[in-house]
């Protein structure tokens, strides 16, 4: 009985602490439409990381404007060095949630899709970008727009790889409708529906382009800075990723990005003023990993290509 009640005053204390943020009154609103298969080393995010963080010591001056035409100049080198896979033209389509959209950017550019968009598109590499986030999008919502929205299906059936959010909004959402009786119980009752919802949305998404590398990113838990470290949150938390992660595994061309830790151990403030979205610097963390992803999965089929040409010529 005392461990339920702990969970509960803990919970109804992020519950209360959310609606407290000017901001995230607007995560709840209906959302208007608005156009571990490959796991890399932890040596190659740190590698990506690194070489950025070398190239932007001396541009505080571009940090404060955003990332400036001389700024993507500087990271040139390393964006070449680090992302030269993309040798044919590669169409990336974006899915998802307010964190695809890129909620809490101050510099407005989009989050972690307009980072890799910038070191990428602005630096002559053959990749075009298009952005189908939309803030307050649950599952459900997606699954809507993935079977009504011809612009966005249009776009899936081109596309060489996706990039998807979705989930987080589903937690929040039972927050929500549970906030005068929060309990662990409707968060872990309703995985099973998430997990059937997962599956539609990726299902639908290989159906119109069976070809495509699929990126589901999992969930990162924005309280942790402010509340620290809450058994009960981060046990939802994990189940969560668990879920997704198996969702993911379930389809061949879907790799799963773990997200958890994605702040953990790290100095500075990475969230807007809603103390819920990443604020750019943020979105650059994100960008870095799933770069770091996007390209040991590329290396590999390159590897796998260039072993079958081996074969033949055999």
């Amino acid at each position: 009985m005392k461990g339920n009640k702990a969970v509960i005053i803990i919970l109804a204390s992020l519950v209360i602490f959310i609606v407290m943020v000017s901001y995230v009154a607007a995560i709840f609103e209906e959302p208007t439409q608005t156009t571990e298969n490959v796991r890399p080393i932890a040596e190659e995010e740190q590698r990506v990381e690194e070489e950025l963080a070398e190239n932007e010591e001396d541009e505080t001056d571009e940090e404060e404007e955003g990332f400036s035409q001389d700024f993507r100049e500087t990271v040139k080198d390393v964006v070449e060095g680090a992302l030269n896979i993309f040798k044919k033209e590669t169409h990336i389509v974006a899915v998802g949630d307010s964190l695809t959209q890129g909620v809490g950017d101050e510099t407005g550019n989009a989050g972690y899709i307009g980072i890799l968009e910038d070191r990428l598109v602005d630096n002559d590499f053959k990749v075009s970008f298009e952005n189908y986030g939309v803030r307050g999008n649950q599952t459900k919502h997606l699954i809507k727009r993935l079977e009504e929205n011809e612009d966005l299906r249009s776009s899936l059936e081109n596309a060489d790889v996706v990039l998807l959010t979705i989930g987080a909004n589903d937690i929040m959402r039972i927050m929500r409708d549970n906030f005068t009786n929060l309990t662990e119980e409707p968060f872990m009752a309703d995985r099973d529906d998430y997990e059937v919802r997962m599956s539609t949305i990726l299902e639908i998404i290989t159906e119109l382009q069976p070809e495509a590398d699929i990126y589901l990113l999992g969930f990162f838990n924005p309280f942790e800075k402010y509340f620290g470290d809450i058994p009960a949150l981060n046990e939802i938390m994990i189940r969560w990723n668990d879920s997704s992660k198996r969702v993911a595994e379930s389809f061949e061309q879907v790799t799963f990005i773990p997200m958890k830790d994605i702040y953990k151990n790290r100095e500075g403030n990475f969230f807007a003023e809603d103390y819920i979205h990443p604020n750019r610097e943020g979105y650059v963390i994100i960008a870095n990993r799933v770069q770091s992803y996007m390209q040991a999965a590329l290396e590999e089929d390159e590897n796998e290509e260039e072993a079958e040409q081996d074969q033949d010529e055999e």
